[in-house]
C-alpha cells in the first residue's frame, strides 16, 4: 500500500515528528508492506455493484493488526462503567450490558493508531472521541488515524468513508480545546 495523503490535525504530524519519528518510521513500512491487492476478495452482492470483486476491509485490517503485532504494538481496551445516575426515577434499565469496553486498535510508547476502513462515522469517532478519551486517561499522547482515500474507498462495499471527505470536516468543524494532535493517512492500493 502506499500512503496517497496526509493531513496534520492539532499539530500532529509535527508532534509526532518531533517525538514519535521511529513509531512514524516503523507505521510508514507496515502500510508499504501490506499487499492490498491480495485482499481484493470480497464479491459484492449489493445491488449497484453485484458480483463486483471488492477490497475486503476485514482481511485488510486483519493483515494491519498482524503487521503491527508483529512489531510489538499491543491493543488496549478500557472497561466502561456507564453511569445510572441520570435515569429519571421512574425509568428501570433493562439489559445494561456489564462487561463494555473501548479499545484502541494499537498503542506504543503513548502513540495511539486506528485503522479505519469502516463507515464515516467511525472515523470522526475515532479522531474527535475515542483518542480524546484515551488521552484523559494518560494511555496516548498523540494518535494516527489511516483511512483509505476516495479511490480505494470506491474499490470497498458503499458507505465506506474516505480521507478527503474525512479532511474536509475536520477542516470545517476546526480544532477544540479537548482534541489531540492526530496525524491521519490516506491509503490506497499500490
Amino acid at each position: 500500500m502506499i500512503i496517497a495523503g496526509e493531513y496534520s490535525f492539532n499539530g500532529g504530524k509535527e508532534l509526532i515528528n518531533h517525538k514519535y519519528r521511529p513509531l512514524l518510521k516503523e507505521i510508514v513500512e507496515i502500510i508499504a508492506g501490506i499487499d492490498a491487492n491480495k485482499h481484493k476478495t470480497k464479491i459484492s452482492k449489493e445491488k449497484t455493484m453485484r458480483d463486483k470483486v471488492l477490497f475486503n476491509p476485514r482481511s485488510l485490517n486483519d493483515e494491519f493488526k498482524s503487521a503491527f503485532y508483529k512489531r510489538n504494538w499491543k491493543s488496549i481496551k478500557v472497561k466502561c462503567e456507564y453511569p445510572t445516575k441520570y435515569y429519571t426515577k421512574n425509568y428501570q434499565p433493562k439489559g445494561l450490558r456489564p462487561g463494555a469496553f473501548r479499545e484502541m486498535d494499537f498503542l506504543k510508547k503513548r502513540l495511539g493508531v486506528e485503522v479505519q476502513f469502516g463507515k464515516y462515522a467511525f472515523m470522526v469517532y475515532n479522531v474527535c472521541a475515542k483518542m480524546t478519551i484515551f488521552n484523559k486517561l494518560g494511555h496516548i499522547e498523540a494518535g494516527i488515524e489511516i483511512v483509505p482515500i476516495k479511490q480505494f474507498a470506491d474499490e470497498m462495499s458503499t458507505g465506506v468513508s474516505y480521507f478527503e471527505q474525512f479532511v474536509w470536516d475536520l477542516e470545517e468543524r476546526g480544532v477544540s480545546n479537548i482534541d489531540i494532535p492526530v496525524l491521519i493517512f490516506g491509503v490506497d492500493a499500490d
